[in-house]
């Protein structure tokens, strides 16, 4: 029996780590959980039954530096108490910081590679860097690359079949033509100095004359005219959404991957070009604006997909995917194992 400390600061990273958790308690591993309570976070963790310790909240308004220094030191005073063999986090800014100073193992999982702060702040510090294939450089002797995604950690069939059930509650029909567009804060450390869409208003109105019903999954305010289009679904049912939606389009990398791992066409209008998104590229299943021209370019895109302009085999296209791809959660439980036991 090992013991195994699991640190959460983003809602996705509740997403990458429940089936694990799951797996590596039911094999009887102490398996410790601490989170940062950041948007819809203690939610997740809430609705998938996974035990857990809050160390630090973090407010739209609150200083990031300040909260995470915060957030490392209750996290150093949790993994004193419980002499972990091993450490692990996506990012794995706190877990590398605080591994190192107990001279514990800690295990690192990114696919982000123009995260080039968190990346510069962990990856010294930590014992290894777990990296999809699609990940762009080369880290060196720590780096473990996989033939995988993020996303498959909980989206591979093994672990996800969607459920009209969440649609049909807020009277959405599975068969009409739905588009979800995302907009996220620009204050995450990979998204400072980014900006996202603008005319919104405009955005929304060119997509419906398509034909298609426009829902709205959005980290700030809403325009007033637009709060009818807020997609109300549970965000523990974001996913059900996502697989039963005609197109997505946004701004977050995460869920533009959730979307194309799904088989559903996923526009990414962002200024960062990342390894992830332009290997969905290749298989027809992500198409990445870039650019100053990249939100205009991202509308069209979207436009001609909803209106016939791209051919429609994306269930194809997404079984050729998966052929190559393996479902990341059993990598991670082997990560974890494997370097618990040296």
């Amino acid at each position: 029996m090992m013991e195994i400390l699991i640190s959460i600061q983003h809602p996705a990273h509740v997403h990458f780590f429940k089936h694990a958790i799951r797996e590596l308690r039911e094999r009887d591993h102490e398996t410790h959980v601490y989170a940062l309570d950041r948007s819809v976070t203690r939610e997740l963790l809430a609705a998938n039954d996974i035990e857990h310790t809050v160390l630090a909240s973090r407010g739209p308004d609150d200083s990031v530096p300040l909260t995470q220094l915060v957030y490392e030191y209750r996290l150093l005073r949790a993994a004193q108490r419980h002499d972990p063999d091993v450490m692990a986090a996506v990012g794995g800014v706190s877990v590398s910081h605080v591994a190192s100073v107990l001279k514990t193992r800690s295990v690192v999982f990114t696919d982000t590679d123009h995260a080039t702060l968190s990346n510069r702040l962990a990856f010294p510090f930590a014992d290894l860097i777990c990296t999809p294939t699609c990940y762009r450089g080369n880290i060196g002797p720590k780096q473990y690359t996989y033939p995988g995604y993020h996303e498959l950690a909980y989206l591979h069939p093994d672990r996800f079949s969607p459920s009209p059930a969440p649609l049909e509650a807020i009277g959405i029909d599975p068969e009409e033509t739905l588009v979800v567009l995302r907009l996220i804060r620009w204050d995450a450390m990979h998204n400072v100095g980014g900006e996202g869409f603008k005319d919104l208003e405009g955005v929304v109105e060119r997509l419906e004359r398509t034909g298609a019903r426009v829902l709205v999954s959005s980290e700030k305010p809403l325009p007033s005219t637009l709060e009818d289009h807020r997609a109300v679904v549970p965000s523990n049912r974001m996913h059900d959404l996502l697989a039963y939606a005609d197109l997505f389009i946004g701004e977050s990398g995460t869920m533009s991957a959730e979307s194309a791992v799904l088989g559903t066409p996923a526009v990414y209008a962002h200024e960062n070009e990342t390894g992830l998104t332009e290997e969905l590229a290749e298989y027809g299943l992500l198409f990445p604006c870039h650019g100053p021209t990249r939100r205009a370019d991202a509308l069209k895109t979207a436009v001609s997909i909803l209106e016939g302009g791209t051919e429609r085999d994306w269930e194809s296209r997404r079984d050729r995917m998966l052929a190559d791809r393996r479902d990341t959660t059993e990598i991670v439980v082997e990560r974890l194992l494997d370097v618990g036991r040296r």
